[in-house]
Order: structure tokens, then C-alpha cells, then sequence
């Protein structure tokens, strides 16, 4: 009986060692089980801007919120060089200068990576210019492009040219993600959309055009200029209009041929907007070879003849002559309709004003925020320096920009208070800011946020504290023991219910 006893008992310990075994390590695999991100994905935005390409590397986490990636720049890089317009009549040549900005992106993204990673070329105003002013040339500078990028080992989606109400929108987007109006993360550390946060307005000025974008008061009102545009799960309804001729650089060349065309003499012309001293000369082609001087362009026009141009540092008249760039009879007084006969809502909630607006702003000494009157005696005292003064006021000084920054401060004047109809009032509610944290305020992130829509999202992995067959080899073992223990006690059960009847039947028949 106690040999019957023994094997039940040691039987009935592996049985329940089993049972809690199973138990346990299904519990400690399902509880400790880590979710792993799938890696980061990678993104490269080529900034065809009309004076230079910006290259930018971005990246975000595989899994996406809401079939959008949350994106960071991660890399910035300028192509040395002017912009891919400029080579219309040598497409060939523009590739060797991305190489350079090339090879030190493929050391920021792990090789392994470099065969899935998107390239994109968006090419704004100054693609677009030369496709109005020559289609053959602005086709074969994007073939070449395309030609260069085939020997790349990235992933190349195309070279396009944007539209301006699609660079404005991008800027737009950028500009708000920047700022935390799409996402933030709550005490969880999960993103979520900020409660009654509101969108900023976005300013950008390039080249060759200039963008504003906002959502009016009334987002519904049906304005020929407004684009949907969904982030994040969210609909945005943003008005955007793009003034093709009113970049920073088309503009003084407009004003240039101007001053060229109101001049007594072809030869020598006197510039209020350039600083005192300061001495230019000028080819006709540089002043009337693009389209948007192309109506200001003399009868007897000579690409190669030499223009001299003199500073007199004269702000008055500087502020008068650059009025004229913008044709403000054509609204014939109309409050929603500022210049160039463009319908406009009214500006609404706070602006940030970056690129072009940033660099004339840092120029004059000003901060992001300022007043209106900050702004004019800063540009005033600007316009009143010699040249020589500026070489001392400016921490870098390029011959290409200093020369310019006094136009390019009543420009600004002109386009945001007679233009866009700020006040004083209104004003103070634009920041100017050239990027957030790391990441530079460019239609390009916005850009690559809204292709992030368009690549598909992988799936967390989970890793377990056991590997799969290891789990699975386990609880077939341990499930096997617990059966075969179940086995062997209902087996001793048995027996020993035999024994008993086998005893009881002895006991009956042994004789007094």
C-alpha cells in the first residue's frame, strides 16, 4: 500500500508542478511582451528653389498616427550652385553639383535602408518660369534629373514642378506642424490632437513668387484660392494665393528695369534702394531676359549690353518706386481684393513669416516679434547707411544680399501692409522665424508629411521574454507531463480500487 502510495503522490506534485508551470510561463509570455517599432522610415526632399536646391533628409517611425508619419528633419544640406533653372541651356551640368550634398546624405541613412528610401524633387517658381518662357528647356532639365538620380541607389519618385498654390499650402502645413498645431503628446506620451488649439498663417517669400496661406474666418465661404487639405485624420480648409513675379529677386529686377526705363540715360542709372557709394553693373539680359520683366524690356534690347547702377541711399524714394510694383487700381477699392486684382479674405489669428521675410527681417537687427513702427525706423535707418557703413553693421556680409536688403525691406512694407492689409494692429501678430528646433520652416516638410499619406505604414513587432518555438516546445512538454501524470493517477486509481475489491472478496471467503 505504501508503494501504491508513493508513485500517486510524486505523480500528483509533477501533475500540478505542470499545470502551474503552463500557467506561469503563458502568463509571463503574454505580460511580458514588448511591442518594438518597426525602425524608422526615410524621406529625401530636393528644394528646387529658382536662386539654389536645398536638400533635405527627413525620417519618421514605421508605424504611423493617424496614415500620416510623424516626420523630423533630420539633415540639411545647399547645393553649391544657382538654381536648376538657371541651366537651360546646359541640363547636363546640374547633376555634378548634387553630388556632393548626395554623398553625405547616403552617410546619414543606414545603407541598408537606402534601396526603400524615397527621393522627391519638387521645383518651384523659377521651374515655372522657364516652362512659360521655354517648355523644351524646362522639360530637358528634368530628364536630366531624372538621368542622374537612375545611378542613385535611392528609391527615385520624380522630379515635378510644384504649383504656387501647392507650394503655399506646403509651407502652410509646415509651419503649423512646427508648432504643435497638428499633434502633441499627452501625459501618456500618445499624440493626440491639442484642444481648441488654433492654425497660424504662413508667409513665405522665394525667388521667384511669393505665398500666403490661412484659414479665414469663414473656411466654408467658397474662395476660388482655398485647398483641402487632410493631416492627422482632420479636414483644413486653407485659403492660399501664390504672386508668380513678386519673389524677392523678379521684384528688384523689376524694379531695376524701372528705374532703367525712367532713366534719362541706358547707360548709368541712379538706385534709391541701393546703399550710398555702392556701384553695380548690370547686363540688359540679367535686368530684362525674364518673363516677368519681359514688358518692361526696351524697344532697342541688347542682352549683353552693360547697365551701371549708383546707390544713393535715398529710403523716400526707394519706398515710392517699389509702390509701383504693385498694381493696386485694379481692385478699384475693393476691401477683398488688396492688389493685382486677386481676391483676399481678410487676414485672421497670428502669422510666421520665414524664408525671404526672415533674412531681410535678421538683416535689420529685429527679433521675431516688432511693432510696425519698430519696423519702419529700422528699415529707415537701413536705407540711410553708406556702403562701407554696412560691411560694419551686418555679421555676414555677401555682396549679393547686402546690396539688396534695403528693396527687399520696403518690398516686404509694400506686400504686408498695402498688400495683405496688415496694420498696425494686425502686425504684431506675424513672427518671423526662419525654423523650429531643428527644423527649418520650407514648404519641403510639408511636402514630404502629405507623401507620407501615400506610404504604407508597417506594423508593430512584438517581442517576447521566449522565442516562439522555445514557448511552443515548452508547453508541449510540460501539457505532455501533466497528461502522462493524469494517466499514471487515474491508472493507480484503478489498481488500487482493484486491490480493494480483490481484498474484500479474500476477506469473504476465508473460513472461521
Amino acid at each position: 500500500r505504501m508503494l501504491t502510495r508513493t508513485p500517486s503522490v510524486v505523480a500528483q506534485v509533477f501533475l500540478l508542478l505542470s499545470i502551474v508551470l503552463v500557467i506561469a510561463i503563458a502568463v509571463i509570455q503574454i505580460n511580458q511582451q514588448q511591442i518594438l517599432s518597426p525602425g524608422l522610415k526615410y524621406g529625401i526632399v530636393f528644394d528646387a528653389g529658382s536662386s539654389r536646391t536645398t536638400v533635405y533628409v527627413y525620417e519618421w517611425p514605421a508605424e504611423k498616427e493617424n496614415d500620416t508619419g510623424v516626420v523630423s528633419q533630420t539633415f540639411k544640406c545647399n547645393v553649391k550652385g544657382p538654381g536648376i533653372s538657371s541651366y537651360e541651356s546646359n541640363p547636363g551640368a546640374l547633376a555634378k553639383p548634387f553630388d556632393d550634398c548626395l554623398n553625405k546624405v547616403k552617410e546619414r541613412i543606414p545603407v541598408h535602408l537606402h534601396k526603400n528610401t524615397s527621393v522627391y524633387l519638387g521645383a518651384t517658381a523659377g521651374m515655372r518660369l522657364l516652362r512659360l518662357q521655354n517648355e523644351t528647356a524646362a522639360i530637358e532639365v528634368l530628364a536630366s534629373i531624372q538621368n542622374y538620380f537612375r545611378a542613385q541607389p535611392f528609391e527615385f519618385r520624380g522630379a515635378q514642378i510644384i504649383t504656387g498654390p501647392e507650394e503655399g499650402v506646403y509651407g502652410w502645413i509646415t509651419a503649423n506642424y512646427l508648432m504643435g498645431n497638428f499633434l502633441e503628446r499627452n501625459l501618456w506620451r500618445t499624440w493626440i490632437r491639442p484642444y481648441r488649439k488654433e492654425t497660424m498663417g504662413a508667409l513665405d517669400l522665394g525667388g521667384a513668387s511669393t505665398q500666403i496661406s490661412f484659414i479665414p474666418e469663414d473656411s466654408q465661404e467658397n474662395f476660388n484660392s482655398t485647398s483641402q487639405v487632410k493631416l492627422y485624420g482632420y479636414n483644413y480648409n486653407v485659403y492660399t494665393h501664390s504672386f508668380q513675379c513678386y519673389g524677392r529677386d523678379e521684384a528688384e529686377k523689376r524694379l531695376l528695369a524701372l528705374l532703367l526705363q525712367k532713366s534719362n540715360t541706358s547707360s548709368n542709372v541712379d538706385n534709391p534702394c541701393y546703399p550710398q557709394n555702392y556701384t553695380t553693373t548690370l547686363t540688359m539680359k540679367y535686368l530684362s531676359g525674364s518673363l516677368c520683366t519681359q514688358s518692361l524690356r526696351p524697344a532697342n534690347y541688347y542682352p549683353n549690353q552693360l547697365v551701371n547702377f549708383h546707390g544713393t541711399g535715398d529710403p523716400s524714394l526707394c519706398r515710392e518706386m517699389v509702390s509701383l510694383l504693385f498694381n493696386f487700381t485694379a481692385c478699384r477699392g475693393r476691401e477683398d481684393c488688396p492688389f493685382n486684382g486677386i481676391h483676399q479674405p481678410k487676414v485672421k489669428g497670428n502669422f510666421v513669416a520665414f524664408s525671404g521675410f526672415y533674412y531681410t527681417i535678421n538683416a535689420l537687427n529685429l527679433s521675431e516679434h516688432f511693432s510696425l513702427a519698430d519696423f519702419n525706423s529700422s528699415m529707415w535707418f537701413f536705407c540711410s547707411q553708406s556702403w562701407a557703413q554696412l560691411h560694419l553693421m551686418l555679421p555676414k556680409f555677401e555682396e549679393l544680399y547686402a546690396r539688396s536688403y534695403c528693396f527687399s525691406a520696403n518690398f516686404i512694407y509694400y506686400l504686408l501692409v498695402h498688400g495683405y492689409n496688415f496694420d498696425a494692429e494686425t502686425w504684431p501678430q506675424i513672427r518671423f522665424q526662419k525654423e523650429v528646433g531643428n527644423s527649418s520652416i520650407a514648404w519641403s516638410l510639408g511636402y514630404m508629411l502629405s507623401l507620407t499619406n501615400m506610404i504604407p505604414a508597417e506594423g508593430k513587432l512584438i517581442q517576447s521574454p521566449l522565442k516562439p518555438s522555445l514557448f511552443a516546445g515548452l508547453l508541449i512538454f510540460l501539457t505532455a507531463t501533466a497528461l502522462l501524470c493524469l494517466l499514471f493517477i487515474v491508472y493507480l486509481c484503478i489498481v488500487s480500487r482493484n486491490q480493494k475489491n480483490i481484498s474484500r472478496v479474500e476477506h469473504v471467503f476465508i473460513p472461521e
